[in-house]
């Protein structure tokens, strides 16, 4: 058997999907981006029952209500795994029992882009799903074990994050609460709500995109609604752009982002050239050290 290299061409060639993360705070508008989506070709997993925003949104949707539903959709989606033992989830043996109950996969061939609503209701339901399991009981004493519940959490939704991630074809967006909170020293910050802390620092790195929808403001003092998508941003919100091609704020439309997203990038050395900023003057007080 040849060693099985990927030419540049077919690299090229691929068929790739966005996978992003949206997050913003309760009432910002995060569902209502279904309205720019194409509904013929968008499938929608409706974890929070929070669709009121959407109705008369013509698309298709599904409903996981447990954990176990949440991995079977996954797994379903995202094709098995086949590094993965028959006796774990999202393994060759866990898509062959999910396929019996929900069948052919090519079912899903219609959709181009998954919108999950929302990650934090994810982490809920995984979080109560692994304080009934082994791993959260303490072994001497038989009594509840926070720290191996929270242990088991970070690892379950990872390992179904990148699952979903790993979906090549496909775009992938995760919606999620945005709390802002005030640290130590009294500094204002901004952190996913999501149980546990695992999965909030290692979200950035599984993802290709993280946007911030939020409220800014115009020069006037008028309030406007936008995505920030770049990680150096005068606010502080989490935000990362993979593809090198979104300007630090763009509009609050998904369908026109994944367009942008997919237009041909610019050289890598335009994009990756280092720009120093402008030396300060001296002050006024002071004499130039050059004259």
């Amino acid at each position: 058997m040849p060693l099985p290299i990927i030419s540049a061409d077919q690299r090229l060639a691929e068929q790739r999907g966005v996978k992003g993360c949206i997050f913003g705070k309760s009432g910002i508008g995060k569902t209502s981006l279904l309205w720019t989506l194409d509904p013929d070709r968008t499938l929608f997993m409706d974890l929070e029952a929070g669709d009121l925003a959407i109705e008369g949104w013509a698309g298709d949707s599904i409903r996981p209500r447990t954990w176990t539903e949440c991995r079977d959709f996954a797994v379903f989606i995202g094709g098995p795994n086949p590094a993965l033992r028959d006796e774990q989830p999202y393994s060759p043996a866990h898509h062959a029992a999910v396929c019996q109950k929900f069948g052919d996969p090519a079912a899903l061939d219609r959709y181009d882009t998954i919108f999950v609503d929302s990650i934090t209701v994810a982490g809920r339901l995984c979080f109560g799903w692994c304080k009934g399991q082994p791993e959260a009981f303490s072994e001497k004493t038989g009594k509840p074990d926070v720290r191996g519940a929270y242990g088991l959490h970070g690892r379950e939704m990872i390992a179904w994050l990148t699952h979903l991630q790993h979906t090549r074809a496909k775009n992938v967006w995760f919606v999620g609460i945005l709390d802002e909170r005030l640290d130590d020293f009294n500094r204002k910050v901004f952190q996913p709500q999501i149980d546990g802390s695992k999965t909030g620092l290692e979200l950035p790195g599984i993802v290709d995109e993280v946007i911030t929808m939020a409220e800014l403001k115009s020069e006037g003092g008028e309030p406007y609604r936008a995505f920030v998508c770049q990680t150096i941003n005068p606010w502080g919100f989490p935000a990362k752009d993979r593809s090198g091609r979104l300007d630090r704020i763009e509009e609050p439309h998904l369908g026109r982002l994944m367009a942008k997203i997919r237009t041909p990038v610019s050289p890598a050395s335009a994009r990756l050239t280092y720009t120093p900023p402008p030396a300060d003057p001296a002050p006024a007080d002071q004499p130039n050290p050059q004259s």
